[in-house]
């Protein structure tokens, strides 16, 4: 009996490896294994472009190819069945008369879901589901979290110090995450489709928002400035990204910052993850300040938590951080003076 497991990671890897530039696309990694070696392989490169499974099975060596029909496809994600940017890829595999796919997980976009490997069977191929199931869902759960529950997939991240403090007396500006965790924060922002901070935050620490001290995508900005207060002279109205401005007095587009009014009735927060959704920004990471983040707490309108805490720093008098009234604790990890902890909402 074939042992599926050691391939499917592979096809895991390999998705892993487009992280940050196909969203919103899933992450996909596709294998070819013909007699226990791997012929051919592949991942999602880039939103837009070429699947996994045709750059897996271009990236057959000629003289390979005939064995083709007579391998397995492993694909970490449902193949396609529909066009979108590109052709379907159940077409593909079924022109190859490949006998046997293995699939990861369903896919749940609508379009998907099931169709194809509906298709599939129904061409006489063999498809096997459920190998490392959990693993391939974890590794999507932005492009899953967003269709299944019609928001983007929230992270919430503050730094506090080992009292609980997210600043000084009267909101003043502390650092206090060190030189090495402030690196990998900013790994968490090319991550992300979006990062977003709310007026106080905006006006106290002015800050850009962008990811200087990792390589990758910017992230869109988001600010929430109900009173459009924040100065434009600021870093986050900068050419550096797109930056999307929530606010209750008007809508329109300037260069390349929008403007989305929301109504005064109802949850900010809803509504902003509601505009979120319809421009198909598939993730977002809330950095501040602390009654924004506890707004997202407090409505449960989160899927993570990311809390860094200096273990060596009182903050005498300070500004209270977020409380994380459910969660369940997933890992930590220390970083000189920082216990990086890492919670799901549950």
């Amino acid at each position: 009996m074939t042992d599926h497991y050691p391939y499917m990671a592979r096809c895991l890897q390999l998705a892993a490896l487009g992280a940050g530039t196909v969203a919103p696309n899933p992450m996909v990694g596709a294998v070819l294994v013909h007699e226990g070696r791997i012929i051919g392989e592949g991942f999602h490169q880039q939103y837009g472009q070429a699947h996994a499974e045709v750059n897996c099975l271009h990236s057959v060596p000629e003289k390979d190819s005939i064995l083709i029909p007579d391998s397995t496809l492993y694909v970490s994600l449902e193949p396609c069945a529909h066009f979108g940017k590109t052709p379907p890829c159940t077409e593909l595999i079924i022109r190859h008369q490949i006998k046997t796919v293995v699939v990861g997980c369903r896919d749940p976009f609508a379009e998907v879901n099931g169709k194809g490997i509906e298709k599939l069977r129904g061409a006489g191929i063999q498809v096997v589901m459920g190998i490392l199931e959990e693993e391939c869902m974890q590794l999507n759960k932005r492009f899953f979290g967003f269709h299944t529950n019609k928001r983007p997939y929230t992270i919430l991240k503050w730094a506090q110090s080992a009292n609980h403090c997210i600043a000084g007396k009267d909101r003043q500006r502390v650092n206090i995450s060190g030189e090495l965790t402030n690196r990998l924060v900013h790994r968490w922002r090319v991550e992300e489709a979006s990062i977003a901070v709310g007026t106080q935050t905006a006006l106290i620490d002015q800050p850009a928002l962008t990811a200087r001290l990792w390589p990758g995508p910017q992230p869109t900005r988001i600010l929430l400035d109900k009173q459009l207060v924040v100065p434009k002279s600021q870093a986050i109205f900068s050419a550096a990204a797109p930056t999307i401005v929530f606010n209750l007095l008007r809508s329109g587009v300037e260069g390349h910052v929008k403007y989305m009014q929301l109504l005064e009735a109802g949850s900010v927060v809803k509504q902003l993850l509601e505009n979120l959704y319809a421009l198909q920004i598939q993730s977002l990471i809330v950095e501040g300040g602390a009654r924004f983040l506890q707004s997202f707490l407090d409505e449960n309108a989160w899927d993570e938590a990311r809390i860094i805490t200096n273990t060596e720093m009182i903050i005498s008098d300070g500004y209270a951080a977020p409380a994380l009234n459910h969660g369940r604790l997933l890992y930590g990890e220390q970083i000189d003076a920082d216990l990086v902890q890492y919670f799901t909402n549950s």
